[in-house]
């Protein structure tokens, strides 16, 4: 087995995500192609991708996962790093439930444009933004014969072995139902609906504990401000030990093992610590769910919509005005929504209506599986992309939306992901769209549009995963590594540049600095940029204390990046 990447854990915080790569022809491929098909074939590939210590994988049954290489295959050829995932275990597994029961049946296996190849490159990109090799994807219909694939789709249909687990119908189960199946089936639906009661308990109780800690902070910084002592207040330790003390979900959701669960309650755990000690991001958090599928609704009024389009819209309002979780929204929920975002035919009011309606439940820490449905279609990035082509109400609901995504991790690593897409000739990503986005919002003359724009400057200089050491700077090749991120740091340092040139108001100052502080962390060429082009931040001290302590920040780099 060659095994190519990185180390076993490329991340404290993440969880690996490795390709594996096997060889269906076990080497007679690269031995018998040149006399068959008249070149040389290095193999016949088939892919599975292994997270959380599972191995996942399609075929003609389905949705598959099993101990990592315990497939008929035995070990694969060739192992890729292809990065970490900071998904958490359930939300990825509901995902792949989701597409288990969608997009991936075993009915809709096919050999040539929808296989196991398609699949993990679809899942690598959910965890951690990768791609599978291109060559892999396109070679079924390059490499293979007729007669071949008749043999290799047999094989694939047969590649579950005893005792491994099958994705339907949203449950995890044997591929051998026993007699009592549908009494366990039963058992498990009890399980996974006390154990979200369960999880939103101790949700619930976090929460009340981080609010008891930061109120005893600030009393703790009102004390030593009048000379008492920081540390006078007693520890209450109820609310910690209240949810140290509540029972672990069962373990019939046919999860991951206990070790697993743990491991995950601890991710839980050190994600909001992480959340409390980064800075906080700046979202619109007045912008209530219920009164814009109103607004939405009313502008609709006239609209001719098709049943699928209608069923979508109310499964819009179970979402966001009932409180209804993401699996609400069908696989066609999305296709509305780039159709309203489209229809040139539709007035305006509908546009920002949906888009207020996104930005409310952007707010929602299930939105990233929201947002994943339009992996294939990129109708929401795509509008984007064409910001400059709207009218000002529809860019400021779209501003709106994208700055209340960095209120979850989850739905913030979205907007920078690196992964390539086509979208009208145009090669883009979602990282470049979010570049644009913010550029075009901070050098509006529109004083709304501008304020969204410092927040959302804000938000994605801030980002504490953009820097050198971050996940997806990982993604790219060696030679390429830092190329992205220094193309979008520049931008964005050229635009809080040329806004700190006009004088803005205070709060849209020390948003800018904030964000030339951050982008000059991530890369070397802010700086030089800072010194060369200007104006120079020290000439706006005494502003505030907080920008003051943001020059600080931005003049150190400078002086470092000075030729000595």
């Amino acid at each position: 087995m060659c095994y190519t990447g990185t180390s076993t854990m490329d991340s404290e915080d993440g969880v690996p995500v490795d390709l594996y790569i096997y060889d269906l022809t076990n080497g007679l491929a690269s031995l018998l192609s040149p006399s068959i098909l008249g070149r040389q074939v290095e193999g016949v590939w088939h892919t599975s991708v292994v997270v959380f210590e599972r191995e996942y994988f399609y075929g003609g049954a389905g949705v598959t996962s099993c101990a990592p290489g315990s497939t008929q295959l035995g070990a694969p050829h060739r192992v890729e790093r292809l990065g970490v995932t900071f998904v958490p275990f359930p939300v990825f597994n509901e995902y792949i439930q989701g597409l288990a029961t969608t997009t991936y049946t075993g009915e809709a296996y096919r050999l040539l444009e929808h296989n196991c190849n398609h699949f993990s490159d679809e899942v690598a990109q959910f965890v951690c933004g990768a791609r599978i090799p291109k060559h892999i994807l396109a070679q079924p219909e390059r490499d293979l014969p007729p007669p071949l694939r008749l043999a290799l789709q047999a094989l694939l249909d047969k590649l579950v072995p005893d005792g491994d687990q099958v994705y339907a119908n949203g449950v995890r189960h044997s591929r051998r139902d026993s007699p009592d199946f549908l009494t366990l089936n039963h058992q498990i639906e009890e399980a996974r609906v006390a154990s979200q009661a369960l999880d939103a308990r101790r949700s619930s109780l976090t929460e009340k504990l981080a609010r008891k800690e930061r109120r005893k902070e600030k009393k703790r910084k009102k004390l030593r401000e009048h000379g008492g002592g920081g540390d006078a207040l007693e520890p209450d330790d109820d609310m910690a030990e209240a949810v140290e003390a509540m029972p672990e979900p069962r373990a019939a959701l046919a999860g991951p093992s206990s070790r697993d669960l743990d491991a995950e309650a601890d991710e839980r755990r050190q994600e909001e610590q992480r959340r409390r000690e980064r800075d906080p991001p700046i979202v619109y958090r007045d912008i209530d769910g219920t009164q814009e599928f109103e607004a939405f609704s009313k502008a609709l009024e006239g609209v001719e919509l098709s049943a699928e389009e209608q069923q979508s819209l109310d499964e819009l309002q179970q979402y966001l005005v009932q409180g209804e979780g993401s699996w609400v929204l069908g696989d066609e929920f999305l296709t509305f929504i780039g159709r309203v975002l489209s229809d040139g035919g539709l007035k305006s009011e509908c546009r920002v209506g949906v888009l207020r309606c996104l930005a409310a439940a952007a707010l929602k820490d299930d939105v990233s599986l929201v947002l994943h449905q339009d992996r294939r279609h990129h109708a929401l990035l795509a509008f984007a992309h064409r910001i400059d082509a709207h009218p000002p109400s529809e860019q400021l609901a779209l501003a709106l939306f994208m700055c209340n995504l960095f209120e979850n991790t989850s739905s913030s690593e979205w907007l920078l992901y690196i992964s390539e897409w086509e979208a009208n000739g145009q090669t883009l990503s979602n990282i470049r769209v979010t570049t644009k986005v913010c550029v075009h919002c901070v050098l509006s003359e529109a004083g709304e549009l501008r304020d969204a724009g410092t927040a959302l400057l804000y938000n994605v200089a801030t980002k504490e995963r953009l820097g050198l050491a971050s996940m997806l700077r990982r993604q790219l090749p060696s030679p390429a590594k830092c190329k992205v991120f220094d193309e979008v740091c520049v931008e964005l340092c050229m635009a809080a540049l040329q806004l700190v040139a006009w004088a803005p108001g205070e709060e849209a100052l020390w948003r800018a600095l904030a964000a030339l502080a951050r982008l000059a962390a991530h890369s070397a060429e802010v700086p030089q940029l800072v010194a060369l082009v200007g104006p120079d931040p020290s000439a706006f001290r005494g502003t505030s204390p907080r920008i003051d302590e943001q020059i600080d920040l931005i003049m150190s780099k400078v002086k470092s990046a000075a030729p000595s």
